[in-house]
């Protein structure tokens, strides 16, 4: 759906106008008073603070230390689809608001082998995806890196983590699934089956064989990931994007040039992408080519890079969108009934 140009004097209004449904809030959140005091979002948030809590649980019992992230610096993510960066001024510097910590993610290695954070990430998406059901302008993640390892050790860990996650919302959040009305066996679905593998190859053929115009060189589209996830029964990977849909950080392939050694996990059920992830270009002169490939001005990440002059370790992880997997866990409508204070694309809120 496209949504009209939002108004400097009422992005509110613009939104409403372009989406018929939002008097029922299914795109626009009602005010905090009536949000805060809903039963739905308090199940909503308990469940939340399980699912952080048992993420603590298993990083934790398998070595991780759990740093602080930071919110602002020099340098973000560059590989956000659509949307933009926030800068600020930091005593005279434009700095950016963190999108996504990946590349101190990396740095922070040179300190601990097994590192993970839960981090605020602020992204300004396009306006279309404020009718997805599932993106946010402000959201956290669940973030893992680990030293030395490859793509299929962290998407294993990724799916011992979300199944150990989904399985201790089922044992100790019975209650408030049962006030959201979850269907309970689907979270089992998840939380007791292998998650299959694909590549986005594959995924592309399921999804032109169905109508759906997927690009062989592209990211799978929004509308192709819920049409996928609407017809899996299960969590599966899509593994093997191809070189140019994402950023310069993912390693490409020593073997299958153009393929990079990187993944996505859709869950089924129409809830989407949950975690993205990858093998991490690490060597200085593999990353200065990679980010001229991709547009990026070297000069930009003179930090990064000099760490990566220097060594940095070889690695691989993941980001949990965590308001996406609570609206998962919860059986949620939109993902911003997964956070206490939304902030949806186009909208002015609290």
């Amino acid at each position: 759906m496209t949504i009209a140009p939002v108004s400097p004097v009422s992005p509110v209004q613009a939104l409403q106008d372009a989406v018929p449904d939002a008097g029922q809030n299914t795109f626009v959140p009602p005010p905090p008073l009536q949000h805060l005091r809903s039963p739905a979002t308090r199940a909503t948030l308990r469940i939340q603070q399980r699912i952080v809590a048992a993420a603590r649980e298993l990083l934790g019992a398998e070595g991780f230390m759990e740093l602080l992230p930071p919110t602002i610096g020099a340098v973000t993510d560059p590989g956000s689809r659509g949307a933009k960066q926030v800068d600020i001024d930091f005593y005279g510097h434009t700095y950016k608001l963190m999108t996504s910590g990946i590349l101190y993610k990396q740095a922070s290695l040179l300190a601990f082998d097994k590192i993970f954070n839960v981090a605020p990430n602020v992204r300004l998406e396009p306006l279309e995806t404020a009718t997805t059901h599932r993106h946010l302008a402000e959201f956290h993640q669940i973030d893992v890196e680990v030293a030395g390892a490859t793509r299929d050790d962290v998407t294993a860990l990724a799916e011992r983590l979300v199944r150990h996650v989904v399985a201790a919302c089922i044992a100790d959040m019975g209650d408030e699934l049962a006030v959201l009305g979850r269907d309970v066996d689907a979270l089992r679905a998840i939380a007791e089956t292998d998650f299959e593998r694909i590549t986005h190859r594959e995924a592309v053929e399921r999804l032109r064989a169905m109508g759906h115009g997927q690009s062989t060189d592209a990211e799978l589209d929004w509308e192709g990931e819920e049409i996928l996830s609407r017809k899996s029964l299960g969590a599966f990977f899509v593994v093997d994007y191809p070189k140019g849909s994402r950023g310069f950080y993912d390693r490409e392939s020593a073997t299958d040039p153009g393929v990079l050694h990187n993944f996505d996990l859709i869950l089924p059920g129409g809830f989407g992408e949950v975690i993205s992830g990858s093998e991490r270009e690490y060597e200085y002169t593999r990353l200065i080519t990679r980010m001229r490939e991709t547009g990026e001005n070297p000069a930009k990440y003179r930090w990064y890079l000099d760490i990566a002059r220097e060594g940095l370790p070889a690695s691989a992880g993941f980001g949990i969108g965590l308001e996406r997997l609570t609206r998962c866990v919860a059986g949620l409508d939109a993902v911003w009934q997964a956070c206490s204070f939304p902030k949806i694309p186009g909208v002015v809120s609290a």
